[in-house]
């Protein structure tokens, strides 16, 4: 059993703070209510270590965890990562929660074949595993797989229109989950499913938030950059990749177009498409944050 250290509050434990949604008690005493206690405890349980496992992987990179949040249809791991992570840490702490259902599944397969779990209760946990699993890895943010898509796709697009593209399509999946929640109404059995409801529409709302933070995150990965180029020059090696444009490109223009884990030299072209200059990033990043010159074009800067 895991207690809370002295002097700290009760739902602190490890320096970890875990806040619990008003509707959990409810639900728990629901489940009491109707004999599912251990069904839905377990349930909760599975949740908690997936959380964990996020938590485990965040700390390992030094990432700062805020709290750990259960809520009556599943659980939120908030932390703040350091600016300018690497995608490949990203992409590992985002997995590290899936991978936790997977061992729980393999446990529970393996008690269930020696006789330590029935086999309905050894069926249950294995399913409740596995469907846990299966929904984080839908993509779409902020579960697990939207997280993974977004580092997939920011392999191809820039940073800006990486998160632009993958808050847009979290939003429509969020839309549609809702709407075969409410589809339900029309089939034989009437009503909705009210545990969809709320999943899709907390989805839709985290979405709509990502979607107006945008701005705001692209800021923080701008800033950033710097810190984080030079950990990789120490480290004795650079992501070069190169940028051409034309000398009339404004620098709010050039900066959208700068990659996550690579360090860019933009190519500026005369009007003859001839490489006229190589400018470093950290010169258009310079220019960028000053907003006296952030809307003028690269050959009135650099020429």
């Amino acid at each position: 059993m895991i207690r809370p250290g002295r002097g700290r509050p009760w739902n602190e434990w490890f320096g970890i703070r875990y806040r619990f949604h008003p509707l959990f008690s409810i639900l728990l005493l629901l489940s009491v209510w109707t004999g599912y206690f251990i069904e839905t405890a377990t349930l909760f349980g599975i949740v908690l270590i997936h959380e964990l496992g996020h938590v485990a992987a965040a700390r390992s990179f030094g990432w700062r965890i805020r709290e750990v949040q259960l809520l009556p249809f599943g659980g939120v791991a908030s932390m703040e990562e350091p600016g300018g992570v690497p995608a490949v840490q990203e992409l590992v702490v985002a997995l590290a929660g899936p991978l936790q259902n997977v061992w729980m599944m393999g446990i529970g397969s393996f008690l269930t074949a020696v006789g330590l779990f029935s086999e309905p209760w050894g069926s249950y946990f294995v399913q409740a595993n596995l469907l846990i699993a299966l929904f984080n890895l839908l993509p779409v943010l902020p579960l697990d797989g939207g997280k993974v898509m977004q580092v997939l796709v920011g392999l191809w697009l820039p940073y800006q229109r990486t998160i632009q593209v993958t808050a847009g399509v979290s939003l429509l999946l969020s839309a549609l989950l809702i709407s075969a929640a409410g589809v339900h109404l029309f089939s034989e059995k009437g009503g909705i499913q009210l545990n969809w409801l709320m999943i899709g529409l907390f989805l839709l709302y985290s979405n709509w938030y990502e979607w107006r933070s945008a701005p705001y995150r692209f800021m923080r990965f701008l800033v950033h950059r710097e810190a984080r180029f030079k950990e990789i020059r120490d480290g004795g090696g650079e992501l070069a990749g190169p940028i051409v444009v034309p000398g009339n490109r404004k620098v709010t223009e050039v900066v959208r177009l700068f990659m996550r884990d690579r360090y860019h030299l933009v190519y500026v072209l005369d009007d003859k498409g001839r490489i006229r200059y190589v400018v470093p990033e950290r010169a258009v990043l310079a220019h960028y944050f000053d907003e006296t010159k952030r809307g003028k074009s690269l050959a009135e800067l650099f020429a």
